[in-house]
């Protein structure tokens, strides 16, 4: 791997360190590249198909970076690349379109052009990274930032065929049950008071905020059919009031959807079913009805959510937009 590294980059990273699977990943790149550039793209459009599929799983790779590298090198004030390699990551994002489009158009022309583009944006994307970015994020971070960052990477994934060993090498004596972890991390802010969610902290006023500015309905009913909360948001689809919360649910519907309410709940406390799904015209509007199961770890059921949303908007959607239209 020597000839990877850039400026200040030890030899000896350890298998699965991300800096070392950063580095494997640039291998495999260079490799996918060198490979289409030696076939000929119309003669074996197979082989093509399969290597270029490969090539684009570099998603994985900018992805990693952007949400795991870049927010740690900001805790240390390097923003930059949060900036302007996260640019460049959509430069490319949109060179690998162009080869897409080129390829459904016949365009052969087209896609060479476009790839050899590619191959140049990432090749300069590379040497950034292992003679500048890499070597600097190995000085400024911990090794315990590392190991944190990790345990993030492994929800991403990897580009590559065969998933890096695990960092650091598991041992029974390391290894500590997540119930167990009371390891504080270093946040940016104050644990008190705050609600210890699956993933984050949050107050109890920005939990009542984030559902209340949520653009959809949502009403939990527990596992005894008790309505136990609802979101009060300034435009709901169907209104809603502050009665309804300890009144069982049967008593929430008009008569003619009781029965379809109380088969829902029936399937889902058998465990038969997990969703119920409905789309209806509604004062002029298209509205998206979900129902959704809630169990526990142990798939003990625990209730229902109902989730509903104007989507007239959405449906109506075509093409793209990728600039702000603020006016």
């Amino acid at each position: 791997m020597s000839e990877f590294l850039g400026n200040g980059m030890p030899a000896d990273l350890p298998e699965g360190h991300p800096v070392r699977v950063y580095l494997d990943e640039n291998r495999l790149v260079r490799e996918l590249i060198g490979k289409i550039k030696n076939i000929n793209i119309q003669e074996e459009s197979e082989n093509f198909t399969k290597l270029f599929k490969s090539l684009r799983l570099v998603e994985k790779h900018f992805a990693r970076k952007e949400n795991q590298l870049f927010p740690y090198l900001e805790k240390y004030g390097w923003t930059s690349p949060s900036q302007n390699m996260w640019a460049f990551h959509d430069q490319i994002r949109d060179e690998i379109k162009a080869v897409r489009k080129a390829i459904e158009s016949g365009d052969i022309v087209l896609v060479s052009q476009n790839l050899a583009q590619i191959f140049r944006s990432l090749e300069h994307l590379m040497v950034v990274e292992e003679n500048r970015l890499l070597p600097n994020a190995l000085n400024m971070l911990s090794e315990e930032d590392w190991k944190e960052m990790r345990e993030g990477d492994e929800e991403i994934g990897w580009m590559l065929d065969v998933p890096p060993v695990a960092y650091p090498e598991p041992s029974e004596e390391a290894y500590i049950h997540p119930s167990k972890d009371t390891k504080k991390r270093n946040l940016p802010f104050s644990l008190e008071d705050r609600i210890k969610l699956d993933e984050g902290y949050m107050l109890p006023e920005q939990i009542n905020l984030l559902l209340k500015f949520m653009p959809v309905d949502i009403t939990y009913v527990d596992e005894n059919d008790t309505v136990i909360f609802y979101n009060r948001g300034e435009d709901r689809v169907f209104p809603r009031s502050a009665g309804i919360i300890g009144r069982e649910v049967k008593f929430c519907h008009p008569p003619k959807s009781v029965d379809q309410v109380l088969m829902i709940l029936r399937e889902f406390k058998a465990g038969r079913k997990d969703e119920a799904e409905f789309w209806i015209e509604f004062k002029g509007k298209f509205i998206h009805i979900r129902y959704f199961a809630i169990r526990d770890e142990e798939g003990a059921y625990k209730g229902v959510i109902e989730v509903s949303q104007d989507v007239t908007h959405i449906r109506s959607l075509s093409g793209e937009r990728r600039l702000l239209d603020w006016k």
